[in-house]
């Protein structure tokens, strides 16, 4: 996979990470502002990141 389909997968990702936030947590009762929303989502990417390292990253 290329640098340029990499990076534009994280962004893609990002995006409906966020989206899918503002979408579902009201949902659930929690009312959330696009700041909160942008962080959380950084927070998981980094959680799902280092599981990924540790799992020993894969080559797809």
């Amino acid at each position: 996979m290329s640098l340029l389909e990499s990076v534009a997968n994280v962004i893609v990702g990002y995006g409906v990470a966020v989206v899918t936030q503002i979408l579902i947590f009201p949902v659930f009762g929690l009312h959330t502002t696009l700041a909160q929303n942008l962080k959380m989502v950084v927070v998981l990417m980094a959680a799902s990141f280092q599981d990924w390292v540790a799992a020993g990253s894969p080559a797809s």
